[in-house]
């Protein structure tokens, strides 16, 4: 007798003893006794059921593989074959087979049992129940599993359980980066239903997503208490900020929302937009760091047309350009509101800010804050920037910190607040401002006393720069706030800061970081901290390569000045040892001993 056979095992076969499938029915012969015939000479064999090796596949079941992919004991399809086969030869052949097979199927069911899981059994997330499924944290940076212990999930309810209380119990509540989810907002969400506590509280960096915020649906509409949430740096995106928008429509109570990196776009920010057409309680809009672009931008200036109640609106980091600065502009032409207007980092250019300009000088409201700062604005820029400035009569507080007006710009910003009495904080940090700029904002503070504030950090006006400040400010001015920080002015110019403190008596906070004073720069300033100074509180002295000596030199002139006022005295970043920090910490002692002075030194 032929035989033809095959044997397939997969990577890690679970091995079967069954019969083999029936071989497949012949044609019917067109004379009944052939047929008969044939029955008569295959019922021998075909009575048996013949053993078959087959492959499983690792979920033990699906469709089988085609006979050529296992082996398979069987008569051949020839009719001469089978009618004139003896039945002992056939049992002689397949009965040491059948031993063989069987063998082989014991030591594959015992390999089996050692080394495979068992497949059959249902998984650990199936065999969970739906509760202990729930990704619940209870801390930042935990994120509990679905296969955790039950144990686990009652700590993480009782957790949350505690959160709820603290919600119920306390008007402000932080809630930020406790990484509890959606599933964990669902749950918190109720204690804001008909809470008469919580006035502001913040779910920010919880890894909220759009399907999260709609368990606010049915809470804030019957809130009225509430009056901040925080929803900043979870990744709700668009269509989480259209379910919210759609929630607050009918919100009463919130005058802050903070939606501050969140994945916004151009369809979220028409949201927003539709929102502020219709609420009218909300003040404080904070939409810093998300991905709104000029279509964006053009939604909120038409929002703000038909909008009288937005005191201030954040759009920091954002991507308005030129077109979405010319399209705010027109909005703001027709609002009476806003007080606050927040564009750093939108890179709007002098045509951006030259349009905008315009429209803030024909806005019918009082601005007080504009922060246009880290927007590639220049000198030209800086021109139109300073003709708004000579006519606003109520803006307190200029940011231009980081563009590139040059000492060209500083001058035209400077012959503005000669005829400005209203600005008090101004920052010109980064604007590469020489000591020709310098001097030209230091003929400023002669006669301005509005200024409390004055920030130029981050320009190299050198010693030159700084003796032109300070030699003004010995005298004049109003400075309470001198940020000098990068500006590279080295140990002459910290004889000029230390020769101006001995007469000034409005500076109270100084930045000095980073301008290479090493040791005889700190000693300088020590001999200054000897005189009697009422008004400097905090002095910052980060990274200028201060060693032991002008650690030494500060810490005697805090025992020397029993009356010293000074609270605050940064030293990190720089070289001193523990002998040097010593010397300080024992001069703090002394200070507190003697006059019962906190002063904080930080190494």
């Amino acid at each position: 007798m032929t035989s033809a056979s095959t044997l397939s095992l997969y990577s890690h076969p679970k091995l079967s003893l069954r019969p083999g499938p029936r071989p497949r029915p012949r044609p019917r012969p067109s004379s009944p006794s052939g047929y008969d015939a044939l029955l008569r000479n295959t019922v021998t064999f075909n009575v048996r059921r013949r053993l078959v090796v087959t492959a499983a596949s690792r979920d033990g079941g699906g469709p089988r593989r085609p006979a050529t992919g296992r082996r398979v004991y069987r008569e051949s399809r020839s009719e001469n074959a089978l009618t004139t086969a003896p039945i002992k030869e056939i049992a002689s052949f397949v009965a040491p087979a059948a031993v063989f097979l069987v063998a082989t199927f014991v030591i594959w069911k015992l390999v089996e049992k050692l080394l495979m899981p068992n497949s059959s059994k249902p998984s650990a997330r199936e065999s969970k129940s739906p509760a202990e499924g729930m990704k619940w944290s209870v801390a930042p940076g935990t994120n509990l599993l679905s296969g955790f212990t039950a144990k686990i999930f009652r700590e993480s309810k009782q957790t949350l359980n505690e959160f709820a209380k603290e919600i119920r119990s306390f008007s402000i509540v932080d809630m930020s980066g406790r990484n509890f989810g959606d599933e964990g907002l669902f749950f918190l969400a109720e204690s804001l239903g008909y809470n008469q506590t919580a006035e502001e509280v913040s779910f920010a960096a919880n890894g909220i997503t759009a399907a999260g915020i709609k368990a606010f649906d049915g809470v804030l509409q019957s809130n009225i208490v509430l009056r901040v949430l925080n929803l900043s740096g979870n990744p709700i995106g668009d269509e989480g900020v259209k379910c919210l928008c759609d929630i607050l429509v009918s919100n009463a109570g919130i005058q802050k929302l903070q939606l501050n990196s969140i994945d916004l776009g151009d369809e979220g920010a028409k949201a927003v937009a539709e929102l502020l057409k219709k609420n009218s309680s909300l003040r404080f809009l904070e939409l810093n760091n998300n991905m709104i672009e000029y279509s964006g931008f053009t939604s909120l200036a038409e929002a703000l047309l038909g909008n009288n109640t937005i005191r201030s609106i954040h759009l920091n980091g954002n991507y308005g350009g030129a077109l979405g600065a010319n399209a705010l502009a027109k909005g703001l032409e027709g609002n009476k509101s806003l007080r606050e207007l927040h564009l750093l980092g939108n890179s709007i250019g002098d045509e951006g800010v030259r349009a905008l300009m315009l429209g803030l000088s024909s806005h019918k409201g009082k601005l007080m804050v504009l922060d246009i700062g880290n927007n590639s604005i220049s000198s030209k820029g800086a021109f139109h920037v300073a003709e708004y400035i000579k006519n606003s009569k109520n803006l307190l507080w200029l940011n231009l910190y980081m563009n590139d007006i040059g000492d060209e710009g500083a001058k035209k910003i400077a012959d503005a607040l000669k005829q400005n009495r209203t600005i008090t904080t101004i920052d010109l940090g980064g604007n590469n401002i020489h000591a020709k700029g310098a001097t030209e904002i230091a003929q400023v503070l002669k006669d301005n006393s509005v200024i409390t504030t004055l920030d130029l950090a981050y320009n190299p006006i050198g010693a030159e720069g700084a003796k032109a400040i300070c030699e003004v400010l010995k005298f004049h001015g109003n400075i309470n706030t001198l940020k000098l920080g990068w500006c590279q002015i080295g140990v002459k110019g910290a004889e000029v800061v230390a020769d101006m403190l001995r007469y000034n008596t409005t500076i109270s906070v100084l930045d000095l970081r980073a301008n290479g004073l090493r040791d005889e720069g700190a000693k300088c300033l020590a001999q200054s901290l000897k005189v009697v100074n009422e008004a400097l509180t905090s002095i910052d002295l980060a990274f200028n390569e201060i060693r032991d000596d002008g650690a030494f030199a500060i810490a005697q002139a805090l025992k020397a000045n029993e009356d010293v006022a000074v609270t605050s005295i940064n030293l990190a970043s720089n070289f001193l040892t523990k002998f040097g920090q010593s010397a300080l910490t024992d001069a703090k002692d002394h200070v507190f001993e003697m006059n019962e002075k906190e002063v904080n030194i930080f190494f």
